[in-house]
């Protein structure tokens, strides 16, 4: 099981690296961090299990914030109104995106990442993806709103990109045009 200590956090080379694709078959070792990946975001979710194993909350885990350099993210995203957003990604690409832009108008945060870091993340707001599960089945979606976010997020991740790369320091809460602010409860 995967913990915050697993967790490399920023300034770890690992987390600039653009990470390698997978290759199928997937090994052992592969197939068990797809699994951990998960396993962690769900956790991570249950109120009791982050209280007994000091767990930060999150959406996403991507293989390189576990020094693992490999193109994997996992991402378990509830919500009330839509279906469960729930799947490994495994070599993700986005295959198109919307002109419209959209940020997290509370700014983004990362399990990598120990401090707040205030700021617009300008994202795509629609987004289909193409990505491949553990078995190596194609999977491909279209995306809106938080599991469009989390995605290119994490995708980021597997390109040494990190979220705060996106904000303007000189000005973190400049307009960003056209686009329409997504509200997290």
């Amino acid at each position: 099981m995967i913990l915050m200590k697993d967790i490399i956090r920023e300034g770890h080379p690992t987390l600039r690296a653009k990470a390698k694709e997978m290759t199928f078959p997937l090994s052992v070792e592969d197939q068990q961090l797809c699994d951990d990946l998960l396993e962690y975001i769900v956790n991570s979710q249950d109120e009791e299990l982050c209280e007994k194993y000091n767990l930060r909350s999150g959406i996403g885990l991507a293989a390189p914030q576990v020094n693992a350099s490999k193109r994997v993210f996992a991402l378990h995203i509830p919500d009330d109104e839509k279906p469960l957003t729930n799947f490994i990604a495994i070599n993700p690409k986005i295959v198109s995106h919307s002109v419209e832009k959209t940020y997290i108008s509370s700014g983004e945060g990362c399990l990598s990442v120990d401090r707040d870091v205030p700021g617009y993340v300008p994202r795509y707001s629609r987004i289909t993806i193409k990505a491949y599960d553990k078995e190596g089945n194609e999977i491909k979606k279209r995306l809106k709103g938080l599991p469009a976010i989390a995605f290119q997020h994490e995708l980021d991740h597997l390109n040494g990109i990190m979220f705060y790369d996106h904000i303007d320091e000189n000005a973190p809460y400049k307009d960003i045009p056209g686009a329409i602010p997504f509200e997290r409860e």
